[in-house]
């Protein structure tokens, strides 16, 4: 992993820094006389609503000619299909569903991609930011870690191939997974738990769902640097974005009472819009090359994630969690899946 930043992780990780790139930094909108995406097929999870939409937006403005959206809720999905439609008739936009509380889901919908002529690029956005502790029914993990580090990963993971498949070594696939500025601000005071995601099964005496949702989107940075270290950018290039605090994303949708109303204010005090929160994203998905691979993507410059993670103590912590997580994966082949990437020949389209 590469070290050299125009600034600390430590620096990058401070509230000074955070209040700057909410208020001074507004990335301009990528246009279509630089990026043309003409012929090109993606997916866009979690995009029926706030930043989501506006990345399946912002794709079809650079000419994307197949998008699906990948949604829990297929009657909101079709909503936001006709709406798209509307400004991008030609444009071929579907609608699949996706369930990330479901490890059946996400496996179905792999399955189902593989049937694709091609599959250019993917946008892992999807994520949950739950008031209180939910616990899933199939897997007894806390539903936000279920939600935004296990069932995206396996999602990465089981894209991989496909990405692989649909395009070449000289032109790889592209997969983004959403991160945040919150990775930073874990405590993760959990951390030396072993087996660490057996943790995430016990209910807490005060959850702190804040807290919870920041350790889910740190644990993915933890694991992303290691899935980086084993896929080739031949195979496919990976990144990190951070759109920032967006207001109107609907992420805290479910926040009640005095809390969460101070909570939705904040946001909309310091928060960008969805649409400029999207820009990042969508720079992620379509102009890095293999440069960017493994990095995190913030403001059109590659960042540094969470100090942990360049840290003896956080690099220790992701190869453990890593073999945690091959293990709660394994019943879709996942160890094996990755090591595959590295011996098959490059599609050649």
């Amino acid at each position: 992993m590469d070290y050299s930043f125009d600034i600390s992780p430590e620096k990058e990780a401070s509230v000074g820094q955070f209040l700057h790139r909410q208020f001074f930094v507004t990335p301009a909108a990528i246009t279509s006389r630089e990026v043309n995406l003409a012929g090109k097929t993606a997916i866009v999870t979690g995009s029926n609503t706030g930043i989501g939409l506006e990345c399946a937006k912002q794709l079809l403005k650079l000419g994307i000619s197949r998008l699906i959206l990948a949604v829990r809720d297929e009657s909101k999905g079709g909503a936001a299909q006709k709406n798209l439609a509307r400004t991008a008739k030609e444009a071929n936009i579907e609608v699949w569903t996706l369930d990330l509380s479901s490890y059946n889901s996400v496996t179905q919908f792999a399955l189902r991609t593989q049937g694709l002529d091609r599959l250019d690029i993917v946008i892992l956005n999807a994520g949950v930011w739950r008031q209180g502790e939910y616990f899933n029914q199939q897997t007894g993990v806390e539903e936000t870690i279920q939600v935004n580090y296990l069932s995206n990963m396996l999602l990465a993971i089981l894209l991989l191939p496909v990405l692989r498949s649909k395009n070449n070594s000289e032109t790889p696939g592209r997969l983004v997974l959403v991160s945040s500025d919150t990775a930073a601000l874990s405590k993760f005071s959990e951390r030396d738990t072993a087996p660490l995601l057996s943790y995430y099964k016990k209910p807490s005496n005060k959850p702190d769902m804040f807290q919870r949702y920041a350790t889910s989107k740190l644990l993915g940075q933890l694991s992303m640097s290691q899935l980086t270290s084993r896929v080739p950018p031949s195979a496919a290039i990976l990144t990190l974005a951070n759109p920032g605090l967006c207001h109107g994303s609907g992420l805290q949708r479910d926040a009640k009472g005095p809390a969460g109303l101070a909570t939705k204010i904040a946001e909309r005090i310091v928060g960008r819009t969805c649409e400029i929160g999207a820009r990042t994203i969508v720079d992620a998905a379509v102009r890095h090359g293999k440069e960017a691979h493994g990095h995190y993507l913030e403001n059109y410059k590659i960042r540094p994630m969470a100090p942990i993670i360049y840290k003896e103590d956080g690099q220790r912590i992701a190869a453990s969690l890593w073999d945690e997580l091959m293990k709660e994966l394994a019943f879709a082949g996942a160890e094996e899946i990755i090591q595959s990437l590295d011996q098959q020949p490059p599609h050649d389209p």
